[in-house]
């Protein structure tokens, strides 16, 4: 098991590769590297005399990389690790992490033409109104919602946020966007998006913020995951949306492991409950339309 010393630490902080990794797969890894200087910056946030911690500040004394996962046999997808993070009293900080980087998540609404709620690997929920009903109300909206396995929530059918990633012609793509794209026909540019979680959570604005993303850590006691949500609004012709309501019902053929379904915008709380990023989507969304921002 190989040792190396993390760079431009201080104190030195000794990390332990498992024998599958490499220590230049793991500093060229981006969600190690955005997890590693976003801490090195918060717990240089101790120094300020109105910290919390300011008489007994923490430090991160070790890292040991305790699995890793590969995508395609070849690049690195998921790290499991354990920081030591303590203060001189000995007193430490729940440390285990599981490092993933940020995911994506959209919702697609039609109010006035083109605006989506998207999660960074993406989630995008799809909002549809007939183009019939006054424009800037809530009337009839209805939200696309993916039903696909997830295993480690032990389910073989959960409704969440259509998943996805920008690609590099800045659409919206992967699986579920395939299925919406084949399904629909709706395809999603990136320019049409409005990043909720920007215009609700303020950037840091000085050295004694801590960096954290603008956006939702769905699971922060042991997971790196940060989830930016985007908002995608489309109107559509009623009998198009009422042909798409007799289609996208939720019921999957045979071997088919992604479908989708529309479910009203003022229930989807309830059918998409159990996914988060459907909750934090749906609670910025109402806020922000109430503040008048969007």
């Amino acid at each position: 098991m190989a040792t190396f010393i993390l760079p431009d630490s201080e104190p030195e902080v000794p990390v332990n590769l498992t024998s599958n990794l490499s220590q230049d797969q793991l500093l060229a890894f981006p969600a190690f590297k955005q997890w590693s200087e976003t801490l090195k910056h918060s717990l240089s946030t101790q120094n300020k005399q109105s910290h919390t911690f300011y008489s007994s500040p923490y430090k991160l004394r070790k890292i040991d990389i305790q699995s890793v996962d590969f995508f395609g046999g070849k690049r690195l997808g998921f790290v499991k690790l354990r920081a030591e993070v303590s203060n001189d009293n000995g007193e430490r900080l729940p440390g285990s992490v599981f490092l993933r980087g940020g995911s994506v998540g959209m919702m697609v609404s039609n109010d006035h033409p083109t605006s989506v709620w998207v999660t960074a690997n993406d989630f995008q929920q799809l909002i549809l109104q007939p183009d019939d009903v006054l424009e800037r109300t809530e009337n009839e909206k209805q939200v696309i919602l993916a039903l696909q396995p997830r295993i480690a929530a032990g389910s073989l059918s959960m409704a969440e946020l259509p998943a996805g990633m920008l690609d590099d012609s800045g659409s919206f793509s992967g699986g579920a966007a395939k299925e919406i794209a084949e399904e629909t026909g709706l395809e999603i540019p990136a320019s049409d998006l409005i990043n909720m979680t920007e215009l609700a959570i303020p950037a840091a604005s000085s050295d004694s913020d801590e960096r954290l993303q603008q956006a939702v850590y769905p699971s922060p006691g042991g997971c790196d995951e940060f989830i930016p949500i985007f908002l995608w609004q489309k109107r559509v012709p009623r009998g198009q949306l009422k042909q798409w309501q007799g289609k996208l019902t939720g019921l999957r053929e045979h071997g088919e492991k992604i479908t989708l379904m529309l479910c009203p915008l003022d229930q989807v709380w309830k059918h998409g409950g159990r996914d988060g990023k459907v909750l934090a989507g749906w609670a910025l969304y109402q806020a922000l339309r109430q503040e008048g921002r969007i």
